[in-house]
């Protein structure tokens, strides 16, 4: 999605976001992702501006203080950035890929069952359905490396083993984490 993104060709329009709608947005993403609650007024402060930033194809990114915090396609759901997801990882449900995927993870490419089910990948204990937005993390490393949606669930990733598993949203590396909205 943000393989070839850019401030100067993909930005439209910058908007403040009101407090009444800044509040209804921290509900949702508390909907979405509950272990946010603890920390959703310290990610998204009550006194900050929140930004949105309308982008081509219909998508919106959330900033505040010149940092993108989370975005969205049209109206599916709140996808975290990749800086929202290092400051709180325990907020965000997540898998680990093998040390072999890590490469064509960083080239934007979506993830395999058995890049999920191998030796050194973990899945979590219990079943994500599928469209869960999930953070994704790397064997042998201790920081997310991509934020990505479901194909499926995680027991049918586990019992198929085979095609995409994770579409892979934003990573390391990509336009939005290079993005500088000054």
């Amino acid at each position: 999605m943000f393989k070839k993104f850019s401030a100067r060709e993909d930005i439209h329009s910058r908007t403040n976001v009101k407090s009444s709608v800044q509040r209804g947005l921290k509900t949702k993403l508390v909907e979405q992702f509950p272990e946010l609650e603890a920390v959703i007024d310290e990610a998204v402060p009550k006194k900050g501006q929140l930004v949105l930033i309308k982008c081509t194809d219909r998508l919106s990114l959330y900033a505040m203080e010149n940092d993108v915090l989370f975005f969205q396609k049209f109206n599916d759901p709140f996808i975290p950035t990749l800086r929202l997801v290092h400051q709180y990882p325990e907020c965000f449900p997540s898998v680990r890929v093998d040390r072999g995927a890590i490469k064509f993870v960083l080239s934007g490419a979506n993830i395999m069952c058995p890049g999920l089910t191998s030796k050194g990948a973990s899945l979590p204990s219990t079943n994500l359905p599928e469209n869960t937005i999930v953070a994704i993390f790397a064997e042998g490393k201790e920081t997310a490396l991509a934020v990505g949606k479901l194909v499926m669930s995680t027991d049918e990733i586990q019992k198929i083993n085979k095609g995409i598993g994770i579409e892979v949203q934003t990573y390391l590396g990509d336009g939005l984490w290079t993005l500088d909205i000054e």
